[in-house]
Formats: C-alpha cells, sequence, structure tokens
C-alpha cells in the first residue's frame, strides 16, 4: 500500500508557515508529514532554516500526523548523543508518531564547527557508529561509549517513549543504501529509483518501508511556477557530489546557475496539470516506494491543497496502487 504525505521544508519556510502547512495537509488528507534538518539552506534565495526540533515540539501540538526527520545528520554539528535525547523526546510529543530520519550529511550544514568534512566512507563508518549509540541510549539503560568516533561518558535518557524509535537511513548512492538495508528500520530517497529501491530490499531492508521525497510547484500560470522552481531549487539538479561537498549557500547559487530550466522543469511538475502531478506520482509508486512525501514549492499554498485534496490523493486512495 502506498500512501502520501506532505514534507515540510526548513530551508524554504519559517516557523509559522510549516505548522500553518502541517495543519492544512492534515486537512487535505495526507498521512504523514517529513520536514527537513538543516542549519542553512541551499541558497540564499529560500531565504530560511529554524531549528527542527523546535518545529516538532509544535507538531505535536497541532496535529496527529507522524512525522520523519528528512534527514538529521547525528554525526558532526549535533553529537549523537544530543540526538538521541531529541528524538526520544520528539517520540513522547508526537505519542510514538517519530520517525527519526539520519544520513551522512553535506558540508552545507555539518562544516559550521570548523571539523573537517571526511571522504563519503568515512562519514558513513561515523553514520553506522551513531546509529549503534542512539538505539543504546534509546533503551534507557546507563551508557558509556568509547567508539572510534564517539565518547560517552555516564549518560542515561529518561523521557523515553513506550516504544523503539525506529530510525531511517537516507541512501543516495550504493554504499549508503546497502548500510541502510543492514541498520536501518526502513530507507529514505528523493527520486523514484527502482534499481535503488531494490539494492535496499536486497541488501537487507526486505520488506521495511520506504520513503521517498518529490518537489512540485503548483500554480495556475505554469511559466510563473518554472521561474519558480528554478530560482529556488535548481540546486537540486547539480550532478555528482557538489550537494555533499559545497560549504555555503552562495557556493550553490554559483553552481546552480549553470542549472538549465528545462533540467529542473524535468525534475519538478510546475503549473496547474493534475495528470502531470499524478504522473510524477505514479513514477515513485512504480518504483516501489512505499511513502510518498510531496512539497509544495510554490506561493500558492490554497491552489496546491485545494488541487491535491480534490484531485490527486483520489487519484490513488481509489486506484490499484492504494
Amino acid at each position: 500500500m502506498t500512501h502520501i504525505g506532505y514534507f515540510l521544508c526548513c530551508e524554504q519556510f519559517n516557523p509559522h508557515d510549516l505548522i500553518a502547512q502541517a495543519r492544512r495537509a492534515e486537512e487535505a488528507g495526507f498521512h504523514a508529514l517529513w520536514v527537513s534538518d538543516h542549519f542553512h539552506p541551499w541558497n540564499d534565495e529560500q531565504g530560511q532554516s529554524p531549528f527542527v526540533w523546535g518545529i516538532l515540539g509544535t507538531l505535536s501540538e497541532v496535529t496527529a500526523l507522524p512525522v520523519t526527520t528528512a534527514v538529521t545528520c547525528p554525526t558532526f554539528r549535533i553529537h549523537p548523543a544530543i540526538i538521541a535525547q531529541a528524538a526520544a523526546t520528539a517520540a513522547v510529543q508526537l505519542r510514538g508518531g517519530f520517525r527519526l530520519g539520519v544520513g551522512s550529511g553535506e558540508a552545507l550544514n555539518e562544516h559550521i564547527l570548523g571539523d573537517p568534512w571526511p571522504s563519503a566512507g568515512e562519514r558513513l563508518d561515523r553514520l553506522a557508529e551513531a546509529v549503534s549509540l542512539i538505539r543504546a541510549l534509546h533503551r534507557g539503560e546507563e551508557l558509556n561509549h568509547d567508539g572510534r568516533y564517539f565518547h560517552v561518558q555516564d549518560a542515561r535518557i529518561y523521557t523515553l517513549p513506550d516504544h523503539r524509535i525506529p530510525i531511517y537511513i537516507s541512501g543516495f548512492g550504493p554504499q549508503a543504501t546497502r548500510l541502510a538495508g543492514r541498520i536501518g528500520d526502513g530507507y529514505c530517497i528523493t527520486m523514484p529509483d527502482a534499481d535503488r529501491v531494490a539494492l535496499f530490499r536486497e541488501a537487507g531492508g526486505g520488506r521495511k518501508p520506504v520513503q521517498a521525497g518529490m518537489k512540485v510547484c503548483w500554480d495556475l500560470d505554469p511559466e510563473f511556477a518554472a521561474d519558480t522552481a528554478h530560482r529556488l531549487w535548481a540546486t537540486e539538479q547539480l550532478p555528482g557530489q557538489l550537494n555533499q561537498i559545497l560549504p555555503r549557500p552562495t557556493d550553490f547559487a554559483s553552481a546552480a546557475s549553470l542549472v538549465t530550466h528545462e533540467a529542473v522543469t524535468d525534475a519538478i511538475v510546475c503549473g496547474p496539470d493534475i495528470d502531470a502531478h499524478v504522473a510524477q506520482v505514479r513514477k515513485y509508486v512504480d518504483a516501489g516506494v512505499d511513502e510518498i512525501y510531496v512539497q509544495q514549492i510554490g506561493p500558492d499554498m490554497d491552489g496546491f491543497f485545494d488541487a491535491w485534496e480534490r484531485d490527486v490523493l483520489p487519484e490513488f486512495q481509489a486506484s490499484a496502487y492504494a
């Protein structure tokens, strides 16, 4: 069964807007929420980056929808022991409806304390150790940990949920995807990649949930929507490891100036064509994704939520894909 949730983007919206979107998403029939975890936006045009753990506390008071961080890096700017405590509190606040999505991070967010930015292999090793440490702390016992990358002394988390907190792993390359299959309770991606989903399942993921995020720019004016998508999210079309290694929003803006409008509109549905929105969701369904989280990046939130509530969500709830 495929579920469709809504993606709360902290890089683009302030805390009040994010909370309003969460309320509207629940009213429209979206089944769950993703929320991003950044220190910086990808570029200055996006213009926001509130602290996600503050957002989560407020979400717990205004919506009953489950929430996943998409994704938190528990290895550089915040120690995994602190993430373990934050996640435990969020799980209590959200009455068990919290999933901790984690990844190996980007220099954009994680370089801010002056740590050197290591190779992808080392970042994944750090992530694996961090996940093990977080799970140990979530058992509620006093922990001493003297690992390769992290150290904890006499630590115990007292505020814990009644049930184990699922930890989902983000992975874009084969090495990260295999790690997700080995240690994750689920898998997070941002593309309809059937090969990547299959690799996750073959690497130990089995029937564990696969989540994926997608963006649309709903607007009555397709040209305005395309311009908006290119201005705000051309960064998503950067090749190779640029998204992992560029350190500043200004660096992303410079690199994204080389990305064409066509490259962006090939990846992001722009405009009011319902068939195009449905077709984009179907790509993720056909790739084997279990939970699809859509972000509206344009300013017409009312138009987006009305259209998806009326025309897009029922298409899947009433079809063989539901």
